[in-house]
């Protein structure tokens, strides 16, 4: 174990853990999207979880970094909640909400963010950014709503994990216009293998991977 100071208090985190990872099972909420607990290489693709730490001469994205014994953590700054926001206000500028249409069934990852940082889920003044992908994508048993994604990857390391190493998900397509496909169209045995698993579907933050409701009934 080490002891590290976060936002003036003393705590115990458990050595190798990342600063995120600490904080977060201490009761101090860092914004993330892309943040997975077995992840061995961090995504860090949503620059959501910028914190300062003492001696270094800009803030780092907690995922990123290992704690230290007697390292000073600060998660509340004005420059981190800049940075925060500036990235939460990127995310939300390729992803439509609509908190009365959206089929997640209790308050989503995104909300929980925008209410920490005290920004809207159309946050201004970024103008909202035109991208050529389809509203919807049928993938047999499941739908994958492109504008709801935010890439943070959590969808394609959780399959690849629980399929050896080999994942059904990637991404496609390039810049502003990736999106999350099959590596080929999911047919009969990969549909089966995805119904007995629906990992990807449950650690999805923002619900654009959905089981179709025939399929809800049954699941």
């Amino acid at each position: 174990m080490v002891q590290i100071i976060v936002n003036g208090k003393s705590i115990e985190v458990e050595e190798g853990q990342t600063v995120l990872e600490a904080c977060l099972s201490n009761g101090i909420f860092i914004p993330n999207l892309c943040f997975l607990k077995d992840r061995e290489h961090p995504h860090a693709s949503c620059r959501l979880c910028f914190v300062e730490i003492e001696g270094r001469p800009a803030p780092v994205p907690s995922c990123t970094v290992n704690v230290e014994d007697g390292m000073v953590i600060r998660t509340d700054t004005p420059e981190v909640k800049r940075l925060q926001k500036s990235a939460f206000k990127l995310i939300m500028s390729g992803h439509p909400c609509h908190a009365k249409t959206c089929p997640t069934e209790k308050p989503c990852t995104l909300m929980k963010i925008a209410k920490h940082l005290g920004v809207g889920l159309s946050p201004k003044p970024l103008e909202k950014l035109e991208r050529d992908i389809p509203e919807v994508v049928d993938f047999g048993f499941m739908f994958y709503f492109p504008y709801r994604c935010v890439l943070c990857g959590r969808c394609v390391h959780v399959c690849r994990t629980q399929n050896g190493g080999k994942p059904l998900l990637t991404f496609a397509r390039r810049g502003f216009d990736t999106m999350v496909a099959f590596f080929s169209d999911p047919g009969e045995n990969v549909e089966a293998k995805c119904r007995s698993c629906l990992a990807c579907i449950n650690i999805c933050p923002t619900a654009a991977l959905v089981l179709k409701a025939d399929e809800r009934k049954t699941a």
